[in-house]
């Protein structure tokens, strides 16, 4: 047992197959499913239809990385024959929902969905259940009967920012002043993020003032950062909890603006490019990476292997277990994550792919780059 997200056991799902998700994804056809007597044949073939939903455009990586993994992967499961039908909703709920409803309509094969709002999507996902549409939440847990659920293990990104500013702070963190820029209410991500920096932060510097950021927006982030400044003072600041990489750019130009002499700490998530590097030039002290290819591309494989009735794989796929406000027991995948800092650059995002020198180390941050070893 482990902690979940939201601080309950998650439940290891062991069963008895002793070989790889992905090995039985490339052998392809004669796959028996668990519980028949013989053989049995994929309720769909490789001409399957997979509706993605994405959140906003905010968020650099869901445009950037996720979308194009997730359609090059479906198309790698399918041989070229399967399709992506993908739409971002923008931050509007009632736009996703909209989207949502034209899938089903549409009559595609399975949806995935990164939810604006968790809530709001239940009546959506209950619709897809009515059409036998499975639902896999990406990224952000739904409620609703959803099948299954891929992302990483949201609390523990939240504590590795924490211990993160702990570390920045030494052996002043006690007495030091942190402001917490804490990310959208209506995404439940936001909570657990939260929950984990708190486990970290609390008792153990002082939290000087903490705002929610309506829909991740990196605006509210910065105009909640200026009240920050006027409340506690600039000079008194000495460390910013930002939940993600967009509002740690915003954060960071408030203090900026206000005439910080130095930039204190400041966290981030998502390892944006603009985030390393303003991690590289010092402005930026870390941001989580969260390994893109595994979560999308594992999400590919839940939407094939469900469609497709290959109950062995898909289960091998979600050995987790997590729980939501409406559904107990949610079939899941969580990846681990990693603290990005200028130490490890070259270890984590360059060696993965996701970026590359040349991407990072533009004329303005040569000599950035240069003093860590990135040439």
């Amino acid at each position: 047992m482990f902690r979940t997200p939201h601080g309950s056991a998650v439940r290891r799902r062991v069963g008895t197959v002793a070989v790889t998700a992905s090995a039985l994804l490339a052998g392809g056809c004669g796959v028996v499913d668990a519980g028949s007597s013989g053989a049995a044949a994929p309720r769909k073939g490789d001409d399957l239809t997979v509706g993605l939903l994405m959140p906003d455009h905010k968020t650099a990586r869901f445009d950037d990385f996720d979308q194009p993994l997730i359609t090059r992967r479906i198309a790698a499961l399918t041989h070229g024959k399967g399709k992506v039908v993908a739409h971002n909703a923008g931050a509007s709920a009632s736009r996703q929902s909209e989207q949502f409803a034209g899938l089903i309509a549409d009559k595609v094969d399975v949806i995935l969905v990164d939810a604006v709002d968790s809530g709001s999507i239940a009546a959506q996902v209950e619709k897809a259940k009515d059409a036998h549409i499975p639902v896999i939440a990406y990224d952000r847990l739904a409620e609703g009967p959803i099948d299954a659920y891929v992302s990483h293990d949201n609390e523990l990104v939240g504590q590795v920012q924490g211990q993160a500013l702990l570390k920045a702070l030494g052996e002043h963190a006690a007495t030091s002043k942190v402001v917490m820029i804490n990310g959208s209410p209506s995404d439940p991500n936001t909570a657990r993020f939260k929950k984990g920096a708190l486990d970290e932060l609390k008792d153990n510097v002082v939290i000087a003032k903490s705002y929610d950021t309506r829909e991740w927006l990196p605006e509210v982030a910065a105009e909640n950062m200026r009240k920050a400044i006027k409340a506690v003072g600039l000079d008194d600041i000495d460390a910013v909890y930002s939940a993600n990489d967009g509002m740690a750019g915003a954060t960071i130009d408030a203090l900026k603006k206000a005439g910080a002499d130095r930039i204190p700490p400041v966290t981030g998530q998502d390892a944006d490019l603009a985030a390393v590097r303003r991690i590289v030039s010092g402005e930026q002290y870390m941001s989580v990476y969260k390994p893109f290819r595994r979560e999308a591309e594992s999400a590919a494989e839940m939407a094939v292997t469900k469609v497709q009735g290959r109950s062995i794989e898909f289960d091998a796929l979600t050995r987790d277990s997590v729980d939501s406000p409406t559904r107990k027991g949610i079939p899941s995948m969580l990846v681990p994550v990693v603290a990005l800092t200028r130490d490890n650059i070259a270890q984590t995002v360059i060696q993965d792919g996701v970026y590359t020198v040349r991407d990072i180390c533009t004329p303005a941050y040569a000599a950035k780059c240069e003093e860590i070893g990135l040439t």
